[in-house]
C-alpha cells in the first residue's frame, strides 16, 4: 500500500475515538467567499456597461478594451502574484490586495473617461491576479491530498454561483441608485471580508488554538513524512524557478489547463449572442437558458472534486485519481460539442451544451488540486504559471470564435474548441503526472 495511505491509516488508528475539530471547513468557507467575491466584482461591469457607453459615448471596440484590460493584467499577474504567496504566506498578500482590489472596483465608479477606466480595470485586474494562487497555497497549508480535489471543487462552484447571483443583485442596485453604485456596494463586500479574515484565519493550522491535535493529525498526517513537514512550513524565499519553468510536467499541467480555459471561456463570452443571433431565441429565453450550463457547471465543480479524491482514498493511487476525472471530463465535453454544434434544434443545443459544461468543469477539482499535489512549498508559484498560461487560452477563445463566425460559420467554432479538448484530454492521459514534483529535481 501506498505511503500516503499507509500513514492516514495508521494516524486514524491511533486516534480512533477521538473527536477531531473542523476549524479547517471554516477556513474553506473563508475562501470560497472570496471566490465569489472575485467573481462578482470581474463581471459586475458587463451589466454597468451599456450605461457607461451610453454616458461616456464609448464604442463598442472601447468597452471590448475595457474587458481586455483586465484580462490582459489578470494573465501578467499571476506568476508575481503565486510567488508573494510562497513568500510573505496567504493572509498578509491577501489582506494587501483584497482591499487593493475592492478600492479599484469602487474606482471604476469614478473613471471620467476611456483612459482612467483602462487603467483601473488594468489595476484591478493585477488586484485580482494572485487571489487563487494565493489561495491555494493557503488550501495547500490547510487540508490534506485527500481533501484537495474537493476543496478546489467547492471555491469554484462558489464562484459560478457569482455570475448566477451578480446580474440580479447589480440590476436591482442600478434600477435603484445608478450604475456608479454598482462598484460601490460591490466594493464593500471585499472590505467586509478582508476584516473577517483578518481576525479568523491564521496562515497554518499549527497557529489556530482552535485545532485540535486530532485535526491536525488529519490534516498532515496523509502526507509521506517529508511532504508533511514541507507543507507545514510557511515561508518559501528560495522558490526554484528555473525547476518550475524547466519541468515538463510543469507545461503539461499548464497547457493543459490552458485547453479547459479555452473550452470554458465560451460560456461566459459568446454564449449569449449565439442563443440570440444563431438560434434566435427572445432576450427573455436567453435569461434563463442561458443559465442552465452554469448550474450544471456548478454541479460539475463539486462532483468532480469529490470523485478525484475519493478515488484516491480508495486506491492510493494519485496519478489515476487525478487523471481518471480530468481526461474522461475533457473528452465527454469535446464529444459532446459536435451535435451541440450541428443539430437544427435549440433546445438539443442548449442541453448538449448543459451536459458538456458538467462534463468540463469536472476537470477543476484535480485541475487546481495537481498544482498542491507537485508544488510543496511553492504551489502559489506553480498555481500562477497554471492560471497564466490558463488566461492565455481564455483570451484566444473568444477571438477564434469570432474570427469564425465574421467568415459565415457559427459551427466551425465548436469543432475547434472540441479539438482543443480533446488535445487537453490526451495530455492528461499520457504527460501529467501529479505524483512528479515540479520543484524537486530528484523527484
Amino acid at each position: 500500500m501506498p505511503a500516503d495511505v499507509t500513514a492516514e491509516n495508521g494516524a486514524a488508528a491511533k486516534l480512533a475515538g477521538a473527536k477531531r475539530t473542523n476549524i479547517r471547513w471554516y477556513v474553506l468557507l473563508l475562501i470560497s467567499l472570496m471566490y465569489m467575491i472575485t467573481y462578482m466584482d470581474r463581471s459586475n461591469i458587463s451589466i454597468a456597461a451599456p450605461e457607461m457607453a451610453k454616458e461616456f459615448g464609448f464604442s463598442k471596440t472601447e468597452v471590448a478594451l475595457f474587458f481586455s484590460a483586465f484580462a490582459w493584467a489578470y494573465a501578467a499577474g499571476q506568476v508575481p502574484g503565486g510567488w508573494l504567496a510562497d513568500f510573505f504566506g496567504p493572509k498578509r498578500v491577501l489582506l494587501v490586495i483584497v482591499p487593493f482590489w475592492s478600492l479599484m472596483t469602487a474606482a471604476t465608479a469614478w473613471a471620467s473617461g476611456a483612459t482612467s477606466l483602462f487603467a483601473v480595470r488594468f489595476a484591478f485586474g493585477l488586484g485580482e491576479a494572485g487571489a487563487f494562487p494565493t489561495a491555494s497555497r493557503a488550501m495547500q497549508l490547510w487540508f490534506p491530498k485527500s481533501e484537495r480535489g474537493f476543496v478546489q471543487g467547492m471555491t469554484h462552484c462558489f464562484s459560478r454561483l457569482a455570475i448566477a447571483i451578480t446580474p440580479l443583485a447589480a440590476v436591482m442596485i442600478m434600477n435603484a441608485w445608478g450604475w456608479r453604485w454598482i462598484f460601490y456596494i460591490f466594493a464593500l463586500l471585499g472590505i467586509a471580508w478582508s476584516v473577517v479574515f483578518l481576525f479568523f484565519y491564521r496562515n497554518r493550522p499549527e497557529d489556530e488554538t482552535r485545532v485540535n491535535a486530532e485535526e491536525l493529525a488529519h490534516i498532515r498526517g496523509s502526507l509521506p513524512n517529508g511532504e508533511g513537514n514541507a507543507a507545514a512550513t510557511l515561508l518559501r524565499s528560495d522558490v526554484p524557478w528555473r525547476s518550475i519553468f524547466t519541468s515538463p510536467n510543469m507545461w503539461f499541467i499548464a497547457v493543459a489547463y490552458g485547453c479547459f480555459f479555452y473550452g470554458a471561456y465560451f460560456y461566459v463570452s459568446w454564449f449569449p449572442t449565439y442563443l440570440l443571433e444563431f438560434r434566435h431565441l427572445s432576450l427573455n429565453s436567453v435569461g434563463y437558458l442561458a443559465s442552465l450550463p452554469l448550474i450544471s457547471a456548478m454541479v460539475g465543480d463539486l462532483a468532480g472534486g469529490l470523485l478525484t479524491d475519493h478515488v484516491l482514498r480508495r486506491t492510493g493511487n494519485l496519478r489515476l485519481a487525478r487523471r481518471v476525472v480530468a481526461a474522461p471530463g475533457l473528452f465527454l465535453a469535446a464529444l459532446l460539442l459536435i451535435p451541440a454544434g450541428m443539430t437544427e434544434s435549440a433546445i438539443t443545443a442548449i442541453l448538449c451544451l448543459t451536459a458538456s459544461n458538467f462534463f468540463l468543469e469536472l476537470v477543476l477539482g484535480p485541475a487546481w488540486a495537481v498544482p498542491m499535489d507537485v508544488g510543496g512549498t511553492s504551489s502559489g508559484t506553480v498555481t500562477a504559471v497554471m492560471n497564466m498560461v490558463g488566461a492565455v487560452g481564455a483570451s484566444i477563445s473568444p477571438l477564434v470564435f469570432g474570427f469564425l463566425v465574421e467568415r459565415g460559420s457559427w459551427v466551425a467554432p465548436f469543432f475547434v474548441t472540441a479539438a482543443v479538448l480533446a488535445a487537453g484530454s490526451l495530455i492528461w492521459i499520457f504527460l501529467i503526472d501529479p505524483e512528479k514534483s515540479v520543484v524537486d529535481r530528484h523527484r
